[in-house]
């Protein structure tokens, strides 16, 4: 036997049953939850552990990622909603009704990650309108980086059910 040959029969290059597909799923969501509008949580527990400098830090760097999130928003948002959705639907349309398995496997990591967009610029707006003390920014970030972990949490869930049938359902003999 050809060594490729052994390797792709022991080494499955569909996506729902290749490592590499899981160890990026993992890797995005644990992105998305670390980085909070842009923030690294350890600063956010930095500066409500030591306060000072931290606390400094911390609003600067918010407030800096926010006015580039809604300056974006300003001026290509209907652009940016416009195309997002229209390579959702055309992704999804090849996924689901031409039945590729790679579309389907970049539709359930790219429509939860959409999802998580519009919850960071929810939270941008919310953030520049209210102007929150540091207390009440950091519980801001942390209830946002809440709902991105529940959400990759779900996610993940979703993704492996599905990745499971479709495994089972290529299986010979089922």
């Amino acid at each position: 036997m050809d060594l490729t040959q052994t390797l792709f029969e022991v080494i499955d290059m569909r996506s729902f049953s290749n490592l590499w597909f899981w160890i990026m799923l993992a890797l995005i969501w644990s992105a998305a939850s670390h980085r909070v509008l842009g923030v690294p949580f350890d600063m956010v527990v930095r500066a409500r552990r030591f306060g000072g400098q931290s606390e400094r830090d911390l609003i600067d760097m918010v407030r800096i990622n926010i006015n580039r999130m809604l300056h974006l928003g300003h001026v290509a948002g209907s652009w940016l909603i416009g195309v997002t959705t229209f390579g959702l639907s055309s992704l999804s349309l090849l996924a689901f009704w031409y039945d590729i398995e790679f579309a389907q496997a970049v539709v359930l990591i790219l429509l939860p990650l959409s999802i998580v967009a519009a919850m960071s610029f929810a939270t941008a707006r919310r953030i520049a309108v209210e102007r929150p003390e540091v207390e009440a920014l950091c519980r801001h970030l942390a209830r946002h980086r809440f709902w991105v972990q529940l959400l990759g949490m779900v996610s993940i869930f979703v993704t492996a059910m599905y990745g499971m049938y479709q495994n089972l359902s290529v299986a010979p003999g089922f």
